[in-house]
């Protein structure tokens, strides 16, 4: 049996840095095990982030919301991203400055059965959708969360179209999520 990471991009060439990661599992009559970090399997694929913090978020609709979020520096952070129990949609936006990929997305459903994660590096805004009730994600930080740093943009930003499996009249957001402004009004923060 093969200990090694699947790694691909997500989606092929469109943003080579964020990266869909499947590490093996490895099943017999009870079960399966797998390794949903290891440093040094990771290293081989080219992901050599050190993580300081875990965050486990439970979703209890389908249709929940969550972002799009990201800190900018000095606490800007990756995240390794996965669905523990039931599935999400889930985007990251290339936001860094100067990029030739500034304001495209790459997204890919995340689940529980799958096991795959996804690598969204500093610079990019990160959000998802949940698609299943009752599901819970986590995801690993390269920095804590700094109020201060952090910025956002509205899930359904015009200037953005990215295109949600939700029907916005339906989303569930919180107050906060909701009040984010568009992807302009957030780039002329950043300027």
């Amino acid at each position: 049996m093969s200990r090694r990471i699947e790694c691909m991009p997500c989606p092929p060439g469109a943003l080579p840095e964020v990266l869909l990661l499947t590490p093996p599992r490895f099943a017999d009559a009870r079960g399966w095990f797998s390794e949903s970090w290891n440093p040094t399997a990771f290293a081989a694929t080219g992901v050599t982030t050190d993580f300081v913090q875990d965050n486990h978020v439970h979703n209890a609709r389908a249709g929940t919301v969550r972002g799009l979020h990201m800190q900018i520096a000095p606490h800007g952070q990756v995240k390794l991203v996965r669905c523990l129990r039931g599935a999400i949609w889930d985007v990251a936006v290339d936001v860094r400055s100067g990029s030739p990929t500034f304001g495209l997305f790459a997204a890919a459903r995340l689940d529980a059965a799958s096991g795959t994660q996804i690598l969204v590096p500093d610079g990019f805004l990160h959000g998802y959708v949940t698609l299943e009730d009752d599901t819970d994600v986590f995801y690993k930080v390269s920095a804590p969360w700094s109020a201060d740093a952090e910025v956002g943009v509205r899930w359904n930003a015009p200037d953005l179209a990215l295109p949600w499996p939700v029907d916005p009249a339906q989303a569930i957001l919180s107050a906060k999520d909701a009040a984010l402004p568009s992807f302009a009004q957030m780039r002329e923060r950043l300027a």
